[in-house]
């Protein structure tokens, strides 16, 4: 080999150093990777981190099956996740498992190098949902419900099959709240998305690490890191439409209502039984005047008003305090 060859080769990264790249790119030295950059990370991971703490997500010795499906959402989730379990507490293993169901055109190859671009352990699985999805469901309906539920049923067989104590979805902020309003206005339910829950079946936990994390924070991290997306085109990527309204009245809230979006988000956290009317919550009938109620009948704190710049007579013999 000669000089120059030689030089060339040794100037390669090793197979080594491409993996850690991958799992700590901004450590890496990239100049793709700003002070702006690393602070989006640091915010994205420390919410994620938060979230496993909050809800006890993640032990000692787990077994975390993370779903991605090639979107954005679950590139940050494993991303963050990897990046975690480096200086996390506890020791705990990730499977990252992608379904391909046999869409026409779908790029079979790209996850699987991803995965392996990454060092991370990972499984295929091949299930042709697509046929059967196109089969039950008409034309121009929505396919996502249906869609959603073989999925479902095929994941949990996958971590049955390798003993997985938690599945990682990456579901973030922004849709538990558009659920949340989603069940409000077309279910009558007051309901969002849980960051933890167990499966119907009981065999399961389910965790959702980017419950603090907001869609547009994501969306930045994904596209500084290039992630390969692969597109949903199940349905020629066609949206829910009840969703896609419910998205765009908040969306417009954030534009017009700075804020308010971190108040809802807060507010999912701070639920009072007893201002509502659920009577398998709170027990309305067994009510009386010895029961403490917290909050009382405060529904909100009067505004505080200006003093007065003049004494007025008061001809009422009522104040505005009784």
């Amino acid at each position: 080999m000669n000089a120059p060859a030689a030089a060339a080769k040794a100037a390669l990264p090793t197979p080594d150093a491409l993996a850690a790249e991958a799992r700590h790119p901004a450590a890496a030295g990239d100049a793709r990777f700003s002070n702006t950059f690393l602070r989006l990370k640091k915010k994205l991971e420390r919410g994620v981190g938060k979230a496993i703490a909050d809800f006890n997500m993640i032990g000692e010795g787990d077994t975390v099956l993370v779903c991605v499906s090639g979107g954005k959402d679950s590139y940050t989730l494993l991303s963050c996740l990897m990046a975690l379990r480096e200086r996390a507490p506890v020791n705990f293993r990730i499977v990252a498992m992608n379904l391909d169901q046999k869409q026409p055109g779908f790029p079979a190859d790209v996850l699987p190098a991803y995965f392996e671009s990454i060092g991370i352990e990972y499984r295929i699985v091949t299930e042709d949902t697509y046929s059967i999805v196109k089969d039950k469901i008409p034309e121009g309906k929505t396919t996502c419900s249906l869609c959603s539920r073989l999925r479902r049923g095929i994941i949990y067989r996958v971590a049955k099959e390798i003993g997985a104590t938690r599945i990682a979805l990456g579901h973030h902020r922004d849709d538990m709240i558009e659920t949340l309003f989603l069940n409000m206005f077309f279910g009558g339910k007051l309901k969002a998305m849980p960051p933890k829950l167990v499966s119907d079946n009981g065999e399961h936990v389910v965790i959702r690490p980017l419950a603090y994390c907001t869609e547009n924070d994501i969306a930045r991290f994904a596209r500084t890191m290039d992630f390969p997306i692969i597109p949903c085109n199940l349905c020629g990527s066609q949206e829910n439409a009840q969703r896609k309204q419910i998205k765009n009245m908040l969306q417009g809230w954030a534009r017009e209502f700075p804020g308010r979006i971190e108040s809802i988000a807060t507010a999912m956290t701070q639920v009072v039984p007893s201002h509502l009317a659920d009577n398998s919550l709170f027990d309305f009938r067994g009510l009386t005047r010895d029961t403490l109620v917290a909050e009382g009948d405060i529904a909100f704190d009067r505004p505080e008003l200006p003093a007065p710049s003049r004494v007025i007579p008061i001809v009422s013999e009522f104040t505005d305090e009784d």
